[in-house]
């Protein structure tokens, strides 16, 4: 598997374990993402995004959108989009 790099952590709001994402790439619900950092490393599906409160099914470049996550993540950890090799 390949992981292109998509983005990076701009907000972690802790009680709710959401991150917030600052994209370079696209990213769509149903995605797989791998957040890395210096202590944060971790791979889930997105299964929920949002945009000012809104849900949405995709972003792209220069979006600023918010992903509700398993783990928690530091800002400045780098989001990848895991893309199957063929």
């Amino acid at each position: 598997m390949e992981e292109e790099l998509i983005g990076r952590v701009s907000h972690w709001y802790g009680k709710i374990s959401v991150i917030g994402v600052t994209l370079t790439g696209y990213l769509a619900v149903g995605d797989t993402i791998r957040v890395r950092g210096q202590t944060t490393d971790f791979t889930q599906k997105v299964t929920s995004m949002q945009a000012w409160h809104q849900d949405i099914r995709e972003a792209g470049p220069g979006a600023e959108i918010g992903i509700r996550v398993a783990h928690r993540a530091r800002v400045g950890d780098r989001v990848y989009k895991v893309v199957e090799s063929s």
